[in-house]
């Protein structure tokens, strides 16, 4: 039997809402063995009361990013939840926490707090801001992100105000850079026998997206400007425009697709006009010729334009709505949603895992309950009896009695 790629890699995850859990749930679809620590003092991960499509600790929201994952009621402030901790650090691989930048520490979550209980352990901090700096404690959340990353003043037209992502872009990058780190320092650990600190921050996240932009501001002092239409920077034409009945992207990255779009839209005097024969030129005299292009694409429909588009060889998409993007063809061909039966919330699609390696797909298990795989986790990792289950109740290892799982 074929196993998954990271069949072998178990992680104990201190985590809740969207960055943390989004990363560690590339690793569970992935095969990983994640085990999801909850506090039962504050009801665990807040993601499971947030609406819509909730019921109970029950969400679809919560479902977005923790399938594939088990679950455990564990009290860090208390002994025996320490005591619970120390032993399990001794069965995984590694520790991954997305807390304020102090609180790892303050938990006794860093390589110098659990080195000595497993020397190969990896811990893996992903803050708003990371663990050193003026800014460690302070809370960090995506939005923030974008706006103190520089992300907003990219984004929106130029007489707009400042505009952030549809989406927590910051967020979700946060969670690939940390479990990407988390894998680098766990391969290292195995190869060296000795684990680790990744601190990463969705701050310094937020900065290498910046890229080639970064780049120019850092070294020449480049203040971009913000574009109509979601126009690039630098490439022409490489932006939405209107058709009569929607928008659509055109994406001229190269010369031969600015040639070829001439072509499709039978404006060879564009080709062979010399302010626009190259990149310079098209970006030098980018008003005159987006104008130009306007003009041609509102006379037919986006549908007329992406066919004869796509079919000439230019870059080309249509700006879709959420459902219109879960119903392009593609989707299906690939497999590209995962679904499943809850029950509480019934039938539960979402997009699937991004990451690709060949061979089967890991099966897709719905979220965990809270605190739904305590009693396991504890006898088959740590060996605990019962007993000895009950017996750390009582000293408030999982919060109160009622709260561990029959």
């Amino acid at each position: 039997m074929t196993l998954s790629p990271l069949a072998d890699l178990r992680v104990l995850s201190i985590e809740q809402f969207g960055a943390g859990p989004w990363g560690t749930m590339q690793l569970a679809d992935l095969g990983a063995d994640v085990i999801k620590v909850e506090d039962p003092a504050t009801g665990g991960d807040v993601s499971r009361t947030v609406p819509p499509y909730q019921e109970g600790e029950d969400s679809l929201f919560f479902e977005s990013f923790n399938r594939n994952k088990r679950s455990i009621s564990l009290d860090l402030r208390s002994e025996g939840g320490r005591e619970v901790l120390g032993d399990l650090v001794r069965c995984v691989d590694a520790v991954y926490s997305n807390l304020r930048g102090d609180q790892a520490e303050r938990l006794g979550l860093t390589y110098a707090q659990l080195g000595p209980l497993n020397p190969r352990i990896v811990c893996c901090s992903l803050s708003g801001f990371g663990n050193s700096g003026p800014r460690a404690k302070q809370a960090g959340y995506d939005y923030v992100m974008q706006a103190m990353g520089a992300w907003m003043s990219l984004t929106g037209g130029p007489d707009e105000p400042p505009t952030k992502s549809g989406l927590s872009v910051v967020d979700f990058m946060g969670g690939y850079v940390s479990v990407l780190a988390l894998l680098a320092g766990v391969w290292r650990a195995r190869r060296d026998g000795e684990g680790c600190d990744c601190d990463v921050s969705l701050f310094e996240t937020a900065l290498a997206q910046l890229t080639y932009v970064g780049t120019w501001a850092a070294s020449r002092g480049y203040a971009p400007p913000r574009l109509a239409e979601s126009a690039h920077l630098s490439i022409v034409p490489f932006q939405a425009f209107e058709a009569a009945d929607g928008w659509f992207v055109v994406a001229c990255a190269k010369q031969k697709f600015w040639e070829l779009l001439c072509d499709a839209i039978e404006r060879p005097d564009l080709r062979d006009d010399p302010r626009f024969v190259d990149f310079a030129g098209r970006r030098d005299n980018r008003e005159v010729l987006v104008a130009e292009l306007r003009s041609v694409f509102r006379l037919r429909g986006v549908a007329d334009w992406v066919e004869t588009l796509e079919a000439a060889g230019v870059p080309v998409g249509r700006v879709n709505d959420v459902a219109g993007a879960l119903a392009d063809p593609q989707v299906e061909a690939r497999d590209a949603l995962v679904e499943y039966e809850h029950e509480t919330l019934g039938l539960v699609r979402q997009p699937a895992s991004a990451l690709r390696l060949s061979g089967p797909r890991p099966p897709v298990r719905r979220g965990p309950r809270r605190g739904e795989h305590t009693e396991d986790v504890l006898g088959e990792l740590c060996g605990y009896s019962a007993e000895r289950v009950a017996e750390l109740g009582t000293r408030g290892a999982f919060g109160p009695p009622s709260e561990l799982s029959a």
